[in-house]
């Protein structure tokens, strides 16, 4: 199809979403709004439809396994539910007679989101759970790989529309195949853009003109120290590393563990499925890794023993081998097992002791992943608030399976979400999960109250006191 055919495609589509959102607006409650969202939470959750999307997902894009994203869909879904339940999100939110300012909510408009291919079903309902919430239409631009997952689940979505009198307007995608040419002329059409995956689409919804979040890239590093409980830290570990083929953001990329409980530590994840691999083999994994500069789509979120065959490492290690951590002590652009591998392969580092520890893993999330989180095993308390005032992350997950941890748990505080913001660090406008309060805006009825001027001696007395006048 010609450019500008594209291109009036995507205007039709921001039209039918401005008059759908519009009424939806005009003629919302709290009750319309929850009731839309929890219509595409079931759309994803309910068990039958939830396998299709899986299955779907995994045939599609040859990502990641269907068993994971069957539980990734549920309880990212369910965790968000239970986030929003009882969140104001219509009418007065506050009123505030000392300040003579009382809040409205009220909805962005349409929101435009990026998806990506990762989590073709997960993530853009939990976009669309939340624009709805919140009393917006949504228009998906999902990657090429995630087409027909997104379309299935808006097929869904628009079912239970149907049950409820929804008009369907108010979730659509753009037509596929989709193109660079149809996701730009969205993010500039629509009154927020929210691009969850590649850079480059986060550079791009940045500069197009639009209110935009995006999220920054993701190189988990986690630090074992010699005072962890080392069986507890390797069995969280596995299990992170392995989710889903490792197709999460928030899967551990990096291992920094301390001398100390080096020995014991790999023992421990040994039992747990994970395969040192010496350093003296570590360039024969990396050019098999990357045979062309580039990730090998070969072993990109593939099952274990299709990894381990495409390494060359079938045989070689042990048959109960889930994932294989690389011994290396490089970093940078020169070292490629130091950034993201998206696969269920981890860099292993060995420090010298915590300080080192720590040094390398600042150096590993200044060459990638800056902002995004990174993981500490630990029983010392004072650690992990060090961590958080010295190092460029948003995030210190504290004895925490990362995976599961970043996005949200019912077991931590953290929003559930599977779009990470990365604040100034990772060149995001966020630096706090992706949720709810960021698809609404307020309107504050400001009213006059008593006078509240102080004199220049009450600002500053202590000013004066200390460096005088």
């Amino acid at each position: 199809m010609a450019l500008q055919g594209l291109c009036d495609q995507v205007d039709a589509l921001v039209v039918r979403a401005r008059q759908a959102q519009a009424e939806f607006e005009s003629g919302g409650s709290q009750v319309r709004y929850d009731r839309a969202a929890a219509a595409a939470a079931w759309a994803i959750m309910e068990p039958e439809r939830n396998a299709r999307l899986a299955e779907l997902a995994v045939q599609s894009t040859g990502l990641g396994n269907v068993a994971d994203k069957i539980t990734k869909n549920h309880r990212k879904t369910l965790g968000l539910m239970r986030d929003i339940a009882g969140v104001p999100t219509f009418g007065v939110l506050s009123d505030d007679l000392a300040t003579g300012i009382t809040e409205i909510a009220r909805p962005l408009g349409v929101v435009g989101a990026v998806v990506p291919s990762t989590n073709p079903a997960a993530t853009p309902a939990n976009n669309i759970i939340n624009a709805l919430k919140c009393g917006n239409a949504i228009i998906l631009s999902p990657s090429p790989k995630g087409v027909a997952c997104c379309e299935l689940l808006i097929d869904f979505i628009h079912a239970e529309f149907a049950k409820t009198g929804e008009n369907t307007a108010l979730v659509q995608m753009v037509p596929p195949p989709g193109s660079k040419v149809a996701t730009q002329r969205l993010l500039e059409l629509v009154d927020l853009a929210v691009v969850t995956g590649s850079q480059d689409n986060v550079r791009r919804a940045y500069s197009s003109g639009t209110p935009a979040i995006g999220v920054g890239a993701g190189n988990v590093t986690v630090i074992v120290d010699e005072t962890a409980d080392i069986a507890a830290a390797a069995r969280k570990i596995a299990a992170s590393k392995t989710f889903d083929n490792a197709t999460s953001c928030s899967s551990e990329n990096a291992l920094v563990v301390v001398d100390a409980v080096y020995e014991d530590f790999l023992a421990a994840l040994t039992a747990e499925g994970g395969a040192r691999v010496p350093q003296a083999e570590a360039a024969g994994i990396v050019a098999k890794l990357w045979p062309d500069g580039h990730l090998n789509r070969e072993v990109i979120a593939k099952d274990a023993d299709v990894l381990l065959e495409k390494l060359g490492l079938t045989g070689k290690v042990p048959s109960s081998t889930r994932f294989i951590a690389v011994e290396t002590d490089g970093i940078g652009p020169d070292h490629p097992l130091s950034g993201e591998k998206l696969s269920r392969v981890a860099a292993l580092y060995r420090a010298r002791d915590y300080d080192h520890a720590v040094d390398i893993t600042r150096q590993v999330l200044t060459f990638q992943g800056a902002g995004h989180s990174l993981g500490l095993h630990t029983t010392d308390t004072r650690r992990p608030l060090s961590l958080g005032a010295q190092m460029p992350t948003c995030r210190v997950i504290v004895n925490q399976a990362h995976c599961f941890a970043t996005g949200g748990a019912f077991d931590n505080g953290l929003p559930f979400s599977l779009s990470m913001g990365c604040g100034s660090w990772g060149g995001n406008s966020i630096d706090d999960n992706l949720h709810w309060r960021h698809f609404m805006q307020r309107t504050r009825v400001v009213r006059p109250i008593a006078s509240r001027e102080p004199t220049l001696d009450v600002i500053f007395s202590d000013y004066w006191s200390e460096v005088g006048k």
